[in-house]
């Protein structure tokens, strides 16, 4: 079940029901497997409760690296860099951001590489650095087709380019 119901066209934050967000949060706060724990955070995220996010996203990446795949700890730094860049600390999300992407490539997990792309380019979008969204996007669609994905899956990647798109196109046009 997707609680994303769609994404804000200026922040490119996802849109969710809170309500829902919070009830299931409720259901799965006891839950320890490495699941339940990437879900809690991103729950925590998108409630915006990133102080209680942070410190689960921290516990998160330990217990990956500890019991998971490297593919589990790629996924939960990812997440971990998405609290970060809620919190403004755009620096260090991208840093870990193009870590991530840069290993996942590595490795041929494009499907990983896709996301942590998509989140890298979110991330330089709301520091304002609009190429390199722009560029980060593109490669996340990039990945994302060559990894055959859904329809719904490209045009969240196409969506962000066009923003990054109407938001460069204000910029020259009042600069």
């Amino acid at each position: 079940m997707s609680f994303i119901q769609g994404y804000d066209p200026e922040t490119l934050r996802e849109l969710v029901d809170l309500d829902e967000c919070a009830a299931r949060l409720e259901e799965i706060e006891n839950q320890r497997s490495l699941p339940a724990l990437l879900e809690r955070v991103w729950l925590l995220k998108v409630l915006g409760r990133l102080d209680e996010a942070l410190a689960l996203a921290d516990e998160t990446v330990r217990q990956a690296r500890m019991a998971g795949t490297r593919k589990d700890v790629l996924r939960a730094r990812v997440l971990h860099a998405t609290v970060l860049q809620f919190r403004g600390a755009h620096a260090a999300a991208e840093q870990e951001l193009t870590t991530c992407a840069s290993e996942a490539e590595g490795q041929r997990w494009i499907s990983i590489a896709a996301f942590a792309h998509q989140h890298h380019g979110k991330n330089a979008y709301e520091a304002g650095d609009f190429e390199t969204a722009r560029e980060s996007f593109k490669q996340s669609l990039f990945l994302r087709r060559e990894a055959g994905a859904q329809d719904r899956e490209l045009e969240t990647a196409l969506l962000a380019i066009d923003a990054v798109e109407r938001r460069r196109t204000t910029q020259l046009v009042a600069g």
